[in-house]
């Protein structure tokens, strides 16, 4: 299995307890959520079941007594509700033979089975309560992509779950270096530029990736899966949303007030840009975005939390507002042609940008600050002229310094020549003398490409990170 090394191990120590174990899986929707379940259960299965997107309870219950029935070679059961069908399974895991292991019952996508007054979770907390919490040898794992849903339905519920979760996995997308592994256990030859433009478009999320194929380069592969008439993802973002939250317009529309933001935005604007109102329901869909790993928040430097900047961090998504909505129904070939546009070009750029803000435990290990604590902001402001200024990531570590961060994402080699030069000095100047900063600013440029070396280059920059990296 490619990377989710601390998941696995959280796996290998539930399946060495000494007790019962109820836990979540959380993550956002196509991340490998059930992938890692059915690995790293594998044998210890005993009971699988996933919701059915938009069905009826009793379609739900009828889906619940087929896959107890296949186990059980039973064909007398017939659930009237969720109390019946639970406690069906209840009778089938009394009947267990002894195992020198533990028993997993597995219900993906519960969101979608239990739905409000169905009453399914009532039932699954008695079934918990009264019976597999007493019982060593079980395992429940609940999953669902909503991880909203998990937090608000089981984490916080005030009911009989409460209190109930002995574990919670979180299932991240794949980093920089976990794609290029994916790539290569698939036999694909991709450079790391290659592999940094395709996470450009889809992150790192396995579902998307896996239908890139042997041969490709980024510019095929993005053309094929997204913009041909079959291509994989050509219809995926029209049920992103619709399959994880309820009124997923409110999502929608915040989202793509986001991706049409190169800096992010602040709650208050996005309210106003989507004609939202500041009420429980967007407050909520800020929330759920947020716990499902869609935007994200940072601090402005020097400012207060209620000034934090929302910005999108699906990269999916982003592509989807940038190039794929646009495009309509347009044949294939057409990505090649929008590879050669500015558009593209300073896409790359502010996309890289944020990419980097997911690899900060990389840049800090290239900075030699791995165990210093520093809190992670931006800074946007003017110095007094026509054009503002925004400097794409300040550590404000606390050895009393400052790691001011360029990022730039070029197709060739970066060259500081003395227009730059002189910029970057008034921007580094004009930021520590407007915050009154006595610490020392290190001024590191983040790259695709190595900084070539000139007087100038030599002379303002302490270190540079380049694009592989971000690949260690």
């Amino acid at each position: 299995m490619i990377g989710r090394v601390e998941q696995l191990e959280k796996i290998d120590a539930l399946k060495k307890s000494k007790q019962a174990e109820f836990i979540a899986v959380t993550g956002r929707r196509r991340v490998g959520k059930t992938y890692l379940i059915d690995n790293g259960f594998a044998g210890q299965i005993v009971f699988q079941i996933s919701g059915i997107q938009d069905a009826n309870t009793r379609a739900q219950i009828d889906n619940f007594d087929r896959i107890l029935k296949q186990k059980t070679r039973s064909k007398k059961i017939k659930s009237k509700d969720w109390g019946e069908a639970f406690f069906n399974l209840r009778i089938y895991l009394e009947k267990l033979p002894p195992a020198n292991h533990k028993h997993v019952i597995f219900i993906d996508e519960l969101p979608w089975m239990a739905t409000s007054k169905s009453g399914c979770l009532q039932q699954l907390a008695n079934l918990w309560n009264d019976f597999l919490s007493k019982q060593s040898k079980f395992i429940l794992v609940i999953c669902g992509s909503a991880s909203s849903w998990i937090v608000n339905n089981i984490t916080n519920d005030k009911g009989g779950l409460h209190n109930r979760l002995t574990e919670i996995i979180n299932v991240q997308a794949f980093t920089f270096k976990e794609v290029a592994s994916y790539f290569k256990s698939k036999n694909i030859k991709l450079t790391n530029l290659e592999i940094a433009k395709i996470y450009m478009a889809f992150g790192g999320i396995p579902f998307y990736l896996s239908a890139v194929k042997k041969g490709d380069n980024a510019t095929s592969a993005i053309d094929r899966i997204c913009f041909s008439q079959l291509g994989k993802l050509r219809t995926e973002y029209d049920n992103l949303y619709k399959a994880l939250f309820f009124n997923a317009s409110i999502h929608e529309k915040i989202t793509a007030a986001l991706s049409a933001s190169q800096k992010g935005m602040l709650r208050n604007d996005i309210l106003k840009k989507c004609k939202l109102e500041k009420n429980g329901s967007t407050a909520r869909a800020f929330e759920e975005l947020i716990q499902c790993g869609f935007i994200n928040t940072i601090n402005q430097f020097g400012k207060k939390k209620r000034d934090e900047v929302y910005r999108l961090n699906d990269e999916f998504t982003n592509f989807y507002h940038k190039f794929m909505k646009p495009q309509g129904m347009t044949v294939s070939s057409v990505w090649k042609e929008i590879t050669q546009t500015q558009s593209y070009k300073t896409w790359m750029g502010y996309t890289f940008e944020y990419i980097v803000h997911k690899h900060i435990d990389l840049i800090k290990s290239k900075l030699g600050i791995i165990g210093v604590y520093a809190e992670i902001s931006t800074h946007y402001y003017n110095m007094g002229k026509s054009d503002a200024m925004q400097i794409d990531l300040l550590l404000d570590r606390k050895d009393n310094t400052i790691s001011y961060c360029e990022i730039k994402f070029t197709e060739n080699a970066y060259t500081l020549d003395k227009k730059n030069y002189e910029i970057l000095k008034e921007k580094l100047q004009y930021f520590k003398d407007s915050n009154d900063l006595k610490k020392y600013i290190q001024c590191v440029y983040i790259s695709n490409n190595k900084v070539k070396e000139t007087a100038y280059s030599n002379e303002i920059i302490d270190v540079n990170i380049v694009l592989n990296d971000l690949f260690e």
